[in-house]
């Protein structure tokens, strides 16, 4: 077999690095390596000048101002700061949180162990193509909400949330709003004071920049919000957050901002026709199933199920050759299957055939075709070996079936 270059179609997990973004940070590396909380001398000024320039490149992209930027080290962080910060900060006024059972494990968990504290968590469903039942989001808030975390946009299908309508119940409610916008940010518009978003988690790894830092985006003016630091120290990043900054980091996401602000449109409506095709080819094939809203979704993400294939078996088929996930990159090393395609009301069989294909800035339509013919050959391949798929094809109903453990 000739030898084939991987095809990275797992951008949802990471992206790579935009070789203008290295770039950009090699210098902060050595010749620029000052501290930037260092304000006695030269190196410092240039550090801290440096970060300055990268919160006002991602001010820019989110449409804010500078100081509603709080470096942290990732996305995860940013949303324990966002949970932990509001529920500590805004205790008299109550401790309900209301989030979704779809969300990231970030959340999720983030709201596990404030459970534990005293605080009330309601995890509202999802109805079958994704989206929030905004009437039952609505029926859930109480005198003592304080916050509604919701996603911007799904990590597994894609589904972007109906986030202007879920921040005018906010507003008419008086409840602060958190998204987790790790997959949205730089990739399609994402302005959280327009839309009523009053906390917003994103990271660089996710939009063509480097792992190790993301930022909380913290509203300062209608409502002014405050979150309780989960990090103490020096008191950088205005009291949020201490800890050194990573300078090259932040130089890199800064960077990454401006590309994403200037060519995401672009990259947006190739990688729809790209991911669009994708699917067009896989669904040809009998049994197969995109999963998750497709009117509302990301450009780059497709969700399909293969009916009667075990996903990870699938994935062993083509491994070799193409980078894809099923499930979180996350979680993906668990057997289960995909909680948030179980949350949608997907059976157990077809969560555990589900592939997440999701495409990025340096994806090529050869690619693309390459990954199709290999995909459909593996998927032949394991429905060939299956007994389940040939009583599929002998027109018997599988659902009537009684399996019995020996």
């Amino acid at each position: 077999m000739n030898q084939r270059k991987l095809i990275y179609l797992d951008n949802n997990a990471t992206t790579p690095c935009d070789p203008r973004v290295v770039d950009a940070m090699l210098p902060y590396f050595f010749e620029k390596h000052g501290n930037a909380a260092s304000r006695s001398h030269q190196f410092g000024w240039e550090a801290e000048d440096a970060v300055d320039y990268a919160r006002e490149q991602i001010a820019k992209l989110l449409n804010v101002e500078d100081k509603e930027i709080i470096f942290t080290s990732g996305a995860t962080e940013s949303n324990n700061l966002a949970i932990k910060g509001v529920f500590e900060m805004y205790a008299k006024k109550g401790n309900h949180i209301i989030t979704v059972e779809t969300e990231h494990k970030a959340i999720l968990d983030t709201c596990g162990h404030l459970e534990k504290q005293g605080a009330e968590i309601t995890y509202l469903k999802v109805k079958e193509d994704g989206l929030v039942d905004l009437a039952a989001l609505e029926a859930a808030i109480k005198p003592n909400t304080i916050l509604i975390s919701v996603m911007w946009a799904n990590n597994e299908t894609g589904v972007i949330q109906p986030m202007q309508e879920i921040a005018k119940l906010c507003e008419k409610h008086g409840v602060l709003f958190h998204s987790d916008a790790t997959q949205a940010v730089g990739k399609i518009p994402t302005h959280p004071r327009e839309l009523g978003v009053h906390l917003m988690s994103f990271t660089a790894h996710k939009m063509y920049g480097p792992k190790g830092v993301g930022a909380l985006y913290v509203s300062r003016k209608n409502p002014r919000v405050k979150v309780t630091a989960q990090m103490d120290g020096g008191g950088h990043e205005r009291g949020m957050r201490s800890g050194t900054l990573n300078v090259p980091g932040i130089v890199g996401f800064g960077k990454a901002a401006e590309i994403a602000r200037e060519e995401m449109g672009k990259d947006a409506e190739r990688l729809s026709k790209l991911r669009d095709h994708l699917e067009a080819e896989l669904t040809k094939m009998e049994e197969t199933k995109v999963n998750g809203n497709v009117g509302s979704r990301m450009p780059h993400v497709s969700n399909i199920s293969f009916k009667h294939v075990e996903g990870e078996g699938l994935m062993m088929t083509f491994n070799q050759n193409i980078a894809v996930s099923s499930g979180s990159a996350c979680t993906s090393a668990s057997l289960e299957p995909s909680y948030v395609l179980v949350g949608m009301g997907l059976g157990d069989d077809l969560a555990h055939s589900s592939i997440r294909f999701s495409l990025g800035r340096f994806t090529t339509q050869e690619e693309v075709d390459q990954a199709i013919e290999l995909v459909r050959n593996g998927v032949n391949h394991m429905r060939e070996l299956s007994p389940i798929w040939e009583m599929y094809l002998d027109g018997v109903d599988l659902s009537k079936i009684e399996w019995t453990a020996h």
